[in-house]
């Protein structure tokens, strides 16, 4: 019994595990969508200026760090993160996230991957330590990343992030995430 025992939780575990690796590819439309409509967002003038303006303050990242870590201790939303949300550029990013059903959320990060704006609260404050940060940024190359799709617990959606550069020029001074619900992509 015990031997069966073992091999049922055994074969459980392997699935489960299974399960968490695995995420689906984001369908061409998305990647099409992020090559054109959605890589364009990062050239946009209200965005870079606000990034701009972010990157000139000079955080360190001892004190991004401090940010998050306060950040992800706050239940709700205080008077900073709303401050993000009704910036001019929090503002441009719900005009944006309002004019497709797909747009589930869009925030926009500085040279570091500390928050400068965003339409719904996020996770953390820095995500510099994060894919999208740091595949989209690209050392100040910029590149379009694609992440994989993944089922959301709040959106109780399909969703995939896409990341791209917000251009100064040629140099890539911060980035965007876009979260898409897959399902409402035409």
């Amino acid at each position: 019994m015990k031997r069966y025992l073992s091999l049922a939780l055994s074969t459980l575990l392997l699935f489960a595990t299974a399960a968490l690796v695995w995420a689906e590819e984001a369908p061409q439309k998305v990647k099409d969508l992020a090559q054109s409509q959605l890589a364009a967002y990062g050239k946009d003038p209200v965005i870079v200026a606000a990034v701009k303006a972010e990157n000139a303050k000079g955080k360190t990242p001892e004190q991004i760090k401090a940010l998050d870590a306060k950040w992800m201790a706050t239940p709700g939303i205080n008077e900073d993160m709303k401050a993000l949300m009704t910036s001019e550029c929090g503002n441009f990013l719900h005009g944006i996230q309002n004019s497709a059903p797909y747009f589930a959320e869009i925030f926009v990060m500085d040279n570091q991957g500390a928050n400068v704006a965003m339409t719904d609260k996020t996770s953390d404050y820095w995500q510099g330590d994060e894919a999208k940060f740091q595949k989209s940024f690209n050392g100040g190359s910029g590149a379009v990343f694609v992440d994989a799709v993944k089922f959301d617990e709040s959106a109780q959606a399909y969703l995939v992030q896409v990341s791209v550069p917000v251009m100064d020029g040629d140099k890539a001074i911060g980035a965007i995430t876009i979260g898409i619900d897959v399902d409402k992509v035409p």
